[in-house]
């Protein structure tokens, strides 16, 4: 934000606010090692993206909650299609005014890929983004708009949202039993999937490109990005 960056190393990279060459870090989380590559966004740089892609294992794409997906979110996502590379979508800025996940994902289906399913529900947006909806567990994640380091808080969905969290878990599942055997197995004995087999299934559909997960929150803030490494 404003050229604070840590990967963006470059003076020029600072200077202008985005990323130029692609860059390298590795984080833990979880017991797992994970080895990040931060790939530029803008449309002068993909040759940077196309280099990257070759290698990676999958990638997140990082979707603006306001301007949704741009053209060069279709170039990028054009050359992940082209190395087979599985991905999850992630709707950044939640709390920026004007932002709309519901149609970010709509944006994503119609431009992208017909697979895109959230595994999330924002709770709220704007200025009141509080959390979001784990639609796996069916657990609320309440974040602390005070301070970024704030633990994430996990309860119960609130009851306005348990109607439309249910419906949201229920359309999941359906696209996953689409997706992957396992799930539709047991979807067959239980409509109410556990979450450990919904799980289980989900991988092996977004390792093989027929699922999209997609998932919200605010990177400058910290909201959201402990569910997104959970996902990883």
């Amino acid at each position: 934000h404003e050229g604070t960056a840590t990967m963006d190393f470059m003076i020029q990279e600072q200077e202008r606010g985005i990323t130029i060459s692609s860059a390298a870090t590795v984080c833990f989380w979880n017991g797992c090692q994970i080895n990040l590559i931060d790939t530029p966004g803008h449309v002068d740089f993909t040759a940077e993206v196309e280099r990257s892609l070759r290698v990676l294992d999958g990638a997140v794409a990082v979707f603006c909650a306001v301007g949704g997906v741009q053209p060069q979110s279709e170039t990028v996502w054009r050359q992940a299609d082209r190395y087979r590379v599985p991905r999850i979508a992630f709707v950044n800025k939640m709390d920026r005014t004007g932002a709309d996940f519901e149609g970010v994902v709509e944006s994503i289906r119609e431009r992208l890929s017909p697979r895109a399913v959230p595994f999330q529900l924002p709770w709220g947006a704007e200025e009141s983004f509080r959390g979001a909806i784990d639609l796996i567990s069916l657990k609320a994640f309440v974040f602390d708009g005070a301070s970024p380091a704030a633990p994430v808080r996990v309860e119960a969905v609130p009851a306005e949202l348990a109607a439309a969290a249910e419906r949201a878990r229920a359309q999941l599942v359906e696209r996953a039993a689409e997706a992957d055997e396992g799930v539709l197995e047991a979807y067959l004995e239980n409509p109410d999937v556990p979450a450990d087999r919904l799980q289980a299934g989900i991988r092996r559909a977004v390792m093989a490109g027929s699922l999209v997960p997609v998932l919200c929150g605010s990177a400058l803030r910290n909201q959201g990005v402990s569910a997104l490494l959970d996902a990883v």
